[in-house]
């Protein structure tokens, strides 16, 4: 309890309590209520410092000065009076005992290097003072960790803990009973040494790792850009190398017909009108077909252009279209055998090879002059085979091995075809002893996949 308040005229305010004399400072005062410091240290008079009682009696007068500057307050055990120019001036000389880093003790004078890890820090202080060692008041900071002082009251220690590696600076200071203040204090100096991990060049090494992986993936999709590019090109060329062979599969086979057969109905005017007039008709129901086609080709219809899954069949009726077409010098004796048990064919790669054997059975009864074409088609377990063998006159070494003739596509389609559908192409072929084509594929790639069966038990696939 407060009982009452003097100013000396000095600076001072003295306040007397049920409790102990106190003297603040005005200055810590203001600063305190300004937000400049954070704490005020007030001097306190009691009963280590001479006085009877430090309790204080609350009556009037409560404090009073006399001329030869002592201020006087009452107390239950008689009157005190205490000379403010009489305090002790002599700050407390102050110790830092000890310091340490872990287990490892941090040296007093000089630099204490600390190894990586040690990151824990105590330090024990005090300070000496004959007339009241219980007062003594300590305050310290942990440079560059702490911005400011940190008040320690009358604690005599220090903890710190998950510190950062750096040069660091512990300084104390103490201030005696009369608040006189130690500002040298003691201090001491150290260093943290960090794990390879935290140091400037590790982290450089971090940051050019990065840097190079951002480099790379950057040069990754260049690549995948660039390859995507060069695959869409690819594309484009495989397109126009379909389409081009499509052409020559479809619509100049059929506008050499179709010229065979105007240059027939030539022949028959003006003789025989009834028989030109039927040749033209062919000839237009001829050039119909070949409109619709060239419209497939071009557009590049991925629907099976065959009427029938039965590639057997498919071709037999190619036989028996072409042995029906009246432009062809000669009529042509065709069998389809069939080898093993006829097996689902993937579309696409049923219509390659539909074309494949057309173009054949073309090349046998149009230019080699055929009489006979044999047709084998083969199903095992290993690969489907196909196999046409023709009586006609043959194809000159020279033309085989540069694959065909100049300005003809025949047998370069066939090749690319059998390519295509991953497949392999062999022509057997000599002067006047006939033509062997044979296409082979492997069963893996050859045979449509059966779709996954379902449980019974589960209704799962």
């Amino acid at each position: 309890m407060l009982h009452c308040i003097l100013e000396d005229g000095k600076g001072n305010l003295w306040v007397s309590s049920n409790q102990n004399i106190f003297r603040l400072s005005l200055k810590e005062l203001n600063d305190f209520a300004e937000g400049r410091i954070s704490f005020i240290l007030p001097v306190s008079y009691g009963i280590a410092e001479g006085m009877r009682s430090s309790e204080c009696n609350g009556g009037s007068p409560g404090i009073w000065k006399t001329t030869d500057g002592r201020i006087w307050f009452p107390t239950i055990r008689g009157v005190v009076a205490i000379d403010p120019a009489a305090g002790s001036r002599l700050p407390p000389p102050v110790v830092l005992e000890e310091a340490w880093a872990n287990q490892l003790m941090l040296a007093g004078d000089g630099q204490t290097s600390v190894p990586p890890g040690n990151n824990t820090f105590d330090f024990r202080f005090t300070a000496l003072s004959f007339s009241a060692p219980e007062k003594l008041h300590f305050r310290y900071r942990l440079e560059p960790f702490d911005k400011d002082w940190v008040d320690a009251g009358t604690r005599r220690t220090a903890h710190y803990t998950n510190m950062a590696p750096g040069k660091y600076s512990f300084q104390v200071a103490a201030a005696n009973n009369y608040g006189i203040w130690n500002e040298q204090g003691a201090s001491v100096r150290f260093v943290l040494q960090p794990h390879f991990y935290q140091t400037n060049g590790f982290r450089a090494l971090c940051a050019a790792i990065f840097l190079g992986l951002l480099w790379t993936a950057y040069q990754f999709r260049v690549r995948q850009l660039h390859h995507q590019f060069e695959m869409t090109l690819e594309a484009r060329v495989g397109e126009r190398t379909r389409i081009a062979r499509e052409l020559h599969d479809t619509l100049l086979q059929s506008f050499h017909g179709l010229l065979l057969s105007f240059q027939a109905a030539s022949n028959l005017l003006p003789e025989r009108p009834a028989e030109a007039k039927q040749r033209l008709e062919s000839a237009i129901d001829q050039a119909a077909q070949a409109i619709t086609e060239g419209r497939d080709a071009i557009q590049g219809l991925r629907k099976s252009t065959l009427a029938t899954h039965d590639l057997a069949a498919a071709i037999s009726a190619l036989g028996e279209e072409l042995a029906a077409d009246e432009t062809n010098r000669n009529s042509a004796v065709l069998r389809v055998d069939v080898e093993g048990t006829p097996r689902n064919l993937d579309p696409i790669l049923r219509d390659e090879v539909y074309r494949i054997a057309g173009e054949a059975l073309r090349n046998a009864a149009r230019h080699a002059q055929a009489r006979r074409i044999e047709v084998e088609i083969r199903y095992d377990e290993q690969q489907l085979r196909l196999r046409v063998r023709d009586d006609g006159k043959g194809i000159d070494p020279k033309v085989l091995s540069s694959d065909g003739r100049a300005g003809h596509f025949g047998l370069r389609g066939m090749r690319e075809r059998a390519k295509l559908v991953g497949g392999k192409l062999e022509v057997w072929s000599e002067v006047d002893a006939g033509t062997e084509v044979e296409l082979t594929i492997p069963a893996s790639i050859a045979y449509a996949k059966a779709p996954p069966r379902r449980s019974w038990f589960t209704g799962k696939s």
